[in-house]
């Protein structure tokens, strides 16, 4: 049966993550770049004052809201994206594409995160616009909420919009436990036993209870946790990382100039054919670049529709910097600690060591910080893959509640939460083909509506660069609903 299911999955897979899909996703973050004037870099300044700075400096970004208010505050909803970015992608994804695709995949996994950060951008204005609120006042949005109320608003769409609704959250729901539960546990596990002896089960029955108690308690609940664990691991990793870069400081030039021979095949991967070289590192590159920050997968604009933010672009600069910070930060660090290390040859692109994924990590980090080094990235993939949990779990459930309601949502989470223990025994090549088959899925009616409502994202934009920026006295969009237009409006201050 196993054998069945790979094979299947194989031919899907293939078929997904073709060149026309990853044509189809860099496309369209190269359009939304162009239709919003290249705002990643015009306004490089603006959104990151508005994001990184806000942070230190605008209390209402970091404030909880109220008991009676369930919505999440704007720094909860980045960490609880960031927690669901920030996985096993980041490390294990990225010596994959190292080992099979050379160097010069960095250079085409930051391509893919430069077009990426405005398709997430445009994820989350539009996740903003067309959101609801459920029974129990939570903000529900996404790609199902804008293909059903604003492709399907369109002449003769309604259907189309609806039906491209449903297979977003099937696949979404689907993909909760893949990438966001088996393949994570799974890396985990491994990492646990092969670091410290501990058996895939005992990892398991903890990573479950633990996930259990945060689970179940809902969105507030992930968002208290994640705003505290996100920044803790990101900065235990990065400051690892830059000190094993720092070491090997001569060898940051030419790990530099590999990427971009690489890139562009001066030096095929392991002194391949030249053609296949560039295959190799682009496919490579694009494939682990979307798997880590999954901009144009339609995943996190669900959380960060659930913050307490009136204006969609304010959001969007949040999906920017979110995918700055998974991929060219976090990405790019152990991208150069493995190419510093001597465990690369420079010259062709080929691996020297023999380990392969999160292995190969440690054993770099293992040039400077010895026998610690396996342990560091054992703890690394742990943090990083646990918090990718929680996010997913949101992810899952709110798919879920659109396709069962609201009432029915427990029995999901007990579901996800029973998949863990499973996750943790499974097969690592099946869970990480499966992953990459169901975010592909989903990508596909995420961006056709993306693609569909561009000139939406453009409006809204505009509307707001003229207000914010330009300081003209225009109309606020904050939303297609003419009744939580009104509300919005109403209540909009500075503070957002």
């Amino acid at each position: 049966m196993i054998e069945m299911i790979t094979s299947i999955n194989g031919k899907i897979n293939g078929f997904v993550w073709g060149i026309p899909m990853l044509v189809l996703l860099v496309g369209t973050g190269i359009l939304m770049t162009m239709l919003t004037k290249v705002f990643q870099i015009s306004h490089f300044g603006y959104w990151m004052k508005h994001t990184l700075g806000s942070i230190f400096t605008d209390k209402h970004i970091t404030k909880h809201t109220d008991e009676n208010d369930q919505s999440i505050s704007q720094f909860q909803s980045l960490c609880t994206a960031l927690a669901a970015t920030i996985g096993t992608g980041n490390i294990v994804g990225v010596a994959s594409a190292l080992l099979f695709g050379g160097p010069g995949s960095i250079f085409w996994m930051w391509i893919v995160a430069f077009f990426g950060m405005m398709t997430n951008y445009s994820e989350n204005v539009l996740g903003i616009y067309y959101r609801r609120k459920n029974i129990k006042g939570e903000w529900c949005g996404g790609a199902m909420y804008y293909l059903r109320d604003g492709l399907g608003s369109k002449h003769g769409m309604k259907q189309i919009g609806a039906l491209l609704a449903m297979l977003f959250s099937v696949f979404c729901l689907l993909a909760s436990f893949g990438i966001g539960n088996m393949s994570q546990i799974n890396s985990i596990a491994g990492n646990m036993k092969a670091a410290f002896g501990i058996p895939n089960i005992a990892t398991g029955i903890v990573l479950m209870l633990l996930a259990g108690l945060v689970i179940l308690g809902g969105i507030k609940r992930i968002a208290s946790v994640t705003e505290k664990l996100v920044p803790f691991m990101a900065i235990f990793y990065i400051i690892g990382a830059l000190i094993v870069c720092i070491a090997n400081a001569d060898q940051m030039g030419p790990a530099m100039s590999s990427i971009f021979k690489g890139a562009f095949a001066m030096k095929a991967v392991g002194g391949g054919i030249v053609g296949s070289g560039v295959k190799l590192a682009l496919t490579w590159g694009m494939k682990r670049g979307v798997f880590s920050n999954e901009a144009g997968l339609g995943s996190s604009v669900m959380v960060h529709s659930s913050s307490n933010v009136k204006e969609p672009v304010r959001q969007g600069m949040w999906g920017i910097f979110e995918v700055f910070a998974d991929t060219i930060v976090v990405c790019s660090l152990t991208a150069f600690t493995v190419l510093s290390s001597g465990l690369v040859d420079l010259d062709t692109g080929a691996v020297i060591s023999t380990a392969e994924g999160s292995a190969l990590v440690g054993e770099a980090f293992a040039t400077v910080f010895g026998a610690a080094g396996p342990a560091f990235i054992a703890v690394a993939i742990l943090l990083f893959a646990f918090s990718t949990v929680l996010g997913w779990s949101h992810y899952g459930t709110k798919a879920f509640e659109y396709l069962f309601g609201s009432r029915a949502i427990v029995v999901y989470r007990v579901i996800f939460i029973v998949f863990i223990l499973g996750g943790a025994t499974m097969s690592l090549d099946l869970a990480w083909d499966l992953s990459d088959t169901f975010n592909g899925l989903m990508a596909i009616p995420n961006l056709i509506g993306v693609l569909s409502l561009s000139p939406v994202v453009c409006r809204i934009t505009k509307n707001y660069v003229d207000r914010k920026i330009r300081r003209m006295d225009t109309m606020p969009m904050l939303s297609a609903f003419p009744d939580i237009q009104e509300v919005q409006v109403k209540d909009l201050d500075e503070s957002d």
